[in-house]
C-alpha cells in the first residue's frame, strides 16, 4: 500500500512539473504575440529612430547616410542571455561622401548596401541603438550570432 502512495505522489509531482512548464510556455507565447503587435504598431517610429541614430553615428567614416529602405518582412529572435525578443529587418542603405571626409573619389560610395537593422525589446519597450549588421540578411545575422540569438519565426509586416 505504501508503494501505491509513493507512486501516486511521484505521478502527481511529474504532472505538476509538466503543467508548470506548459503554463510557462503558454505565457511566453502570449508575451511574444503582444510584443510582436507592439513592434508592428511602433514600427514607423522605430525605423525613423534607427535612421536618425545610425545616420548620426559617424559610421562608416567619411560617409553620410542618405537613405534607408526597410524590407516588409520581420524576423524575430530571442536573446539567449536575457530571453528578450529582437526584431531584425533587412534594409538597403545608400550613402553619400562627406566633403573633406576622404571618400569623395571612391566610386563605390554610390553603391547600395544591404544590412540588417536591429531592434530590441528591453525594459518593457521596443528600442534601437541604430545598429546595422552589414552584408547579412536577418536570417544570416541570426546564424552568425547564434551564440547570442535563437531564431523565433519570420512573419510579414
Amino acid at each position: 500500500m505504501v508503494w501505491l502512495w509513493i507512486s501516486a505522489a511521484i505521478v502527481a509531482a511529474i504532472l505538476a512539473v509538466v503543467g508548470a512548464r506548459f503554463a510557462r510556455a503558454r505565457m511566453l507565447q502570449q508575451r511574444d504575440q503582444r510584443q510582436r503587435a507592439e513592434f508592428k504598431s511602433q514600427r514607423e517610429r522605430l525605423e525613423a529612430k534607427f535612421f536618425e541614430i545610425a545616420g548620426n553615428s559617424g559610421k562608416p567614416r567619411g560617409l553620410r547616410w542618405s537613405d534607408c529602405s526597410f524590407d516588409d518582412e520581420i524576423t524575430y529572435a530571442r536573446q539567449r542571455q536575457t530571453g528578450e525578443l529582437c526584431a531584425l529587418v533587412g534594409v538597403t542603405i545608400s550613402f553619400e561622401a562627406i566633403i573633406g571626409g576622404g571618400m569623395e573619389e571612391v566610386e563605390a560610395v554610390g553603391n547600395l548596401r544591404s544590412a540588417t537593422a536591429v531592434f530590441r525589446h528591453e525594459n518593457g519597450r521596443w528600442q534601437t541603438d541604430g545598429r546595422a549588421i552589414f552584408n547579412l540578411n536577418p536570417t544570416e545575422a541570426i546564424a552568425y550570432y547564434q551564440e547570442n540569438l535563437a531564431p523565433i519565426a519570420s512573419i510579414g509586416a
